[in-house]
This record gives C-alpha cells, structure tokens and sequence, in this order.
C-alpha cells in the first residue's frame, strides 16, 4: 500500500480453469459496495484450459485511471504463478498459496508468505476451485474487513446454485478467514469506506449502454472478441429495452444488416474486432456513398490477421482511416476510457445523424475487456437526441406514382431513381446535408444505391458517367464535414502549460498517462498531456498552437509502427521530438512512461520500447 491514500493492488494467478473470475468479481463487489473505486486488467491466454492467467484488482479511495504498477498482495493457484512472480513482491507484501501443492520458493525481503493447508481446512474437499474461496476468506483478513463482508458476497455469488453450496462456501470461507487470523499479519493500514456505494462494469458493458441510452434499437454482431461482450450485454437487455439483437453468420451480413436498419430510420450499431472489421470495410463505403449514418465499433486486440487475440493492441488506426475505398466522410473517435465510451456513443449518434455518415469507435481489449468501478450518477441514459434533417411525416400534396409518359420511375424509360413527387434525396444544399426521407413515407419515394448518383438518385452511370455531377456529388459530401469540427470538442492541454514535456497519447494511453504525469511530479520533472479523442475530424488547429508551444514532445501509443503520430505529421506537418512504444500485447504501467520520458531527457534515445517485467 502507498502512503498518503489507499491504494491497494491485489493479484490473482492461475491456469484458465481454476475460476479465477469468481473471486475477482467478488472483490469487485466488496470494494465497491465499500465506495472505493476499483480498477481491473486481466492478462490471459486464448485457451479453455492451462496456460497462465493473471488478474489485476487495484482499489483506491481516490479516482484511479489504470490497473498501476506495483503488487501488494499475491494469490497463487498453482505453481507456475508462483514461479513467475514472487520476485516481484517487495517489503510489507503479502503471497497467499496452497501450501499442500506449491513451494514458495525465496521471496523478496519484507514479504510475508503465507501458506493455506487447503486439505486440512476444507476436510480434504475433492472440489479444487474451494481453494478459491479459502483464499479469499485469507485475503479478507489480511486487508482488515471482517468476515461478514465476504460472507455477504459469497451468498451472493452461489445463492443461484442452492443453499448447500452456499454454505460449503461459507464454511471453507470462514477457515481461510480464522487460520489467517491466527497465523499471518494483516496490513497495518485499515481498508477505508467511500462516501457512497458504487456499481461496477467492464468497457464493453459501458458501449452498449451508451449505444442503449443513444436510442440504439437493432444490434447485430458476429461474436469476436474482445468486442463479445457488447453483444452479450444487448443480448441479456434487448427485451426490457426494446432492442432487436441479431447473431449473424459472418461481419460481412452483420455489416449489411447494421446498414438495412439505418437506412429506415433506427438506430443500429455493431461490433467486431480487425479482423471481423476488414470484412465490414466494404459496406462502410456503402453507408458513405449512401449517407447513411450508423456505428460501427472496432475493438482493437492484437494482430495482425488472428494475431494474439486476448491481448490489447493500437494497431487498427490506419485500417479505420482507410476503411473502404474512395473518398468519403466517417467520424472516427477513440474514448479514453469506459466511463468516455459510454457518454462519447450519444454524442456520435447524433453527428452521424446531422451529418448522414458512419460513425466508427475506437476502442481496444484495455478499454472493453477491462473492470472499472462507476458512480451510476455519471450516467445519463436520456441524452439529448438529435436525428438532423430527417423527414418522419407524409407528404400528402403530392403523388408518388409516376404518369405513364415519365416511365416507371418518374423520369425518362429506362433510368432508376428519381420519382415524380420532386423529392431530392442527395439535393445539393450549401451544407452539404440533403433532407433525409424515411423509406415508405407517401410523397417521398426514392432510390438509394451503393453507385454514385445525382441529386434526385439517379445513377449517373445508368444515364452516363457524367464527369460534372460525379465531382458535384463528391464536392457536396465533402462539404458536410466543414461544419463538423465546430460541433466537436477541441482536445484540451492537461497540466501547466509551461511543463518541460509535453505527452501526446490518444484512446486508451490517457489513464497510464495521467498517472505517469504525477510520478514525474515526484521526480522533479514538470509534464502536462494533450489526449487527442477525435481522430477524424482533427481539430488541426488546435493540436498545432498546443504542440508549437510545447517544450519536447513525446508521443506514446501501444504500436509498432507510430501509427497516431504517423496521422498526425500528415495532417499537421509537426514535427515530435520523441516516442514511447509498446506492442507486446500487454498495456503500459505508469512506470513505463515515467522511464522512457527520462531517458530521453538524458539524451539517450528517441524511441522507448519498454520490457514488460511482469511474464503474463
């Protein structure tokens, strides 16, 4: 634990199998239920069973941003955890194992071990995920609450499984909790209590909320993760809130249907991952030549093609700016993190709305995987909607069927598109922005087709490829987005502006970022943060009075490749000092961004990869 606050991290290893999920969502109950908020990275493989898994559970009575860099308390599984990480473990840590099947090994100076005979304190149970729970009830004590928190929180979780288990958990529970009392020390600083309980939720839970509170009525996904979850929390929610959820057979239909749905007016919305989101890239030109607007959510994971896919990555910014061919506008936005995600799907509803484009998130296994704690008073699930210049009612003044000297479709025989109402569904505005009829409405029959068309949705090339109206179809799309910046919030410099460096991360690097900062407080080093959230429009502008102003400039992101600071020199012309990298499939720790911006300072490099210490 640190001084001056509470700030505690916890780590629980094992193999995929042992149930490693279930004390960790324990944990989170009872440190949230304390008020305290709560933050949790879980490193693990892409197998049903072995390997090694790594949960991290820190809590504070303070706002944290990032599952830290420090453990203060280890429980052992198996001996592979044990192996990997007590050396890790420095003065007044605590290690917690089955001392019937695990040697401890050397532990650091200062740490206390502390050894549980599982078999003697569970009347050698058969059942070996009981350990679990002995460990807990251990764990409880060691952190000074008393017994009857656990006990709470163990009826809770096993009470759907009946009252047998529920008291075989409580029993094995309570002789982890009296063998720790009589036998370990449990930290000397007491687990305080926030001012009010708090909830708790993952990244993903946090999307199809916001997607749920922006009026979302159709979902539809191919599972992939790390995106699953999205589709997991519409699937349990979809009959209470109204919501259509489709399983579909691949992300070429999922991209399609999301599109269908859009295109009569309701709000839709998918995700996937790279390599679901590749297969989506066609259909998004679609939605761009067709204007019309849905969400698209790329959960980034590491690749590239299958790649490691529990394992979180910034690899797929090129892939979102290049998404489908041609020229088109799509909002790209990358949240900071779940509380960000949540409010940001609002907020792109309606500009894709307004603006009758895609809207595309963002997001990576750090963010959507992730358990954070939330004060259920930050959410707003009655945002204001704005749906723009969309037409809901008839237009009874006017016919829709054509007379037999226009031809079937109100024009010349032959041509597709533009009926005899007079109705322009791609009119040329000096927005840019056409009036948008929902299909079926009397009075405003149209045609929408992936070819370019012209005002009245003619295809041009059906009539001929008319070089003036395909420039004057492109110029009008085009000039959307010159009134789309104003709608958006500039990116704002965090910390003093005269700060010795200046760190530029964008998405998921703000919380390891900001954490950083204050660690570099403490070295004497002065550092402020400018996070960019809107990838595409860019506020240029903006971006370069800060960074034209700033003293060195380091960039950090979780690429091999540079890939935001690749977009951003292209759009700015800046030139940065320096680079802070990591693509091992692990996330930054504070620490990692604290070393590379010294040794830079001390002149001895431009690019920083740091090691990840910790062999997840």
């Amino acid at each position: 634990m640190s001084s001056g606050k509470f700030d505690i991290s916890i780590a629980i290893g094992g193999a995929a199998g042992q149930g490693i999920a279930t004390p960790g969502n324990i944990l989170a109950r009872m440190f949230i239920r304390r008020g305290l908020h709560f933050n949790a990275y879980n490193a693990f493989q892409s197998i049903i069973r072995g390997g090694h898994i790594f949960l991290t559970i820190r809590a504070s009575d303070q706002k944290i941003y990032n599952h830290g860099d420090k453990l203060d308390l280890l429980v052992c599984l198996n001996q592979d955890t044990m192996n990997r990480h007590l050396g890790l473990m420095g003065p007044g840590t605590r290690v917690i194992f089955n001392s019937d099947t695990i040697e401890p090994g050397e532990a650091g100076e200062g740490a206390q071990c502390c050894p549980l005979p599982i078999k003697e304190l569970t009347d050698n149970n058969r059942n070996k995920l009981v350990q679990n729970t002995v460990a807990l009830g251990a764990l409880t004590y060691l952190l000074g609450m008393n017994f009857e928190v656990l006990g709470d929180m163990l009826t809770l979780q096993f009470q759907r499984k009946g009252q047998d288990v529920v008291d075989e958990n409580l029993g094995v529970g309570r002789a982890g909790f009296d063998y720790a009392a009589a036998h370990f020390e449990a930290f000397p600083e007491p687990i305080p209590t926030g001012p009010k309980p708090l909830a708790v939720w993952t990244g993903n839970e946090a999307l199809a909320m916001g997607g749920a509170a922006a009026g979302v009525k159709f979902y539809c996904a191919y599972p992939m993760s790390p995106s699953t979850g999205v589709l997991h929390w519409m699937a349990n929610n979809a009959r209470e809130l109204g919501i259509m959820v489709r399983q579909v057979e691949d992300e070429i239909g999922v991209a399609n249907m999301a599109i269908g749905a859009a295109h009569v007016g309701c709000r839709s919305m998918c995700a996937t991952s790279g390599g679901g989101f590749a297969l989506m890239t066609e259909a998004i030109g679609m939605a761009g030549m067709m204007e019309t607007p849905v969400v698209f959510i790329n959960v980034q994971r590491a690749g590239p093609s299958t790649g490691v896919p529990t394992k979180t990555e910034q690899g797929d910014l090129w892939q979102t700016l290049g998404a489908s061919q041609g020229d088109f506008e799509r909002f790209i936005v990358a949240p900071q993190n779940a509380l960000d995600a949540f409010n940001t799907l609002p907020e792109l509803f309606n500009l894709a709305d307004k603006f009758q484009c895609p809207g595309i998130v963002i997001s990576d296994l750090l963010i959507s995987e992730g358990t954070f704690s939330v004060d259920p008073d930050d959410l707003d699930m009655q945002p204001d909607i704005d749906r723009g210049e969309v037409i809901t009612e008839p237009n009874t003044e006017v016919s829709d069927i054509p007379s037999a000297s226009q031809g079937r479709n109100g024009h010349d025989p032959g041509l597709i598109g533009a009926p005899s109402n007079g109705y322009m569904r791609y009119k040329h505005t000096e927005s840019g922005i056409s009036p948008r009829a929902l299909p079926g409405l009397p009075g405003y029959v149209h045609v929408v087709a992936s070819d370019e068309q012209d005002e009245d949705g003619v295809l041009i090339s059906d009539e001929f490829t008319n070089p003036h109206k395909r420039r004057k179809m492109v110029e009008k799309r085009a000039r959307k987005f010159k009134n789309a910046l104003a709608q958006i919030a500039p990116p704002l410099l965090e910390g003093p502006e005269d700060a010795e460096v200046t760190l530029i991360g964008w998405g998921s690097t703000y919380g390891v970022i900001k954490e950083a900062i204050e660690q570099l407080k403490q070295k004497g080093i002065s550092a402020n943060h400018l996070p960019i959230k809107w990838i595409v429009p860019l506020h240029v502008e903006a971006v370069t009075d800060i960074v034209s102003r700033a003293g060195r400039t380091i960039i950090v992101e979780n690429n091999y490749s540079g890939q935001f600071f690749r977009y951003l020199r292209s759009e700015t012309g800046l030139a940065i000092d320096g680079h802070i990298r990591k693509y091992d499939g692990e996330p930054f720790m504070p620490h990692h961004i604290v070393d590379g911006v010294m040794e830079q300072l001390d002149g001895k490099t431009d690019l920083y990869v740091p090691i990840q210490e910790i062999m997840v």
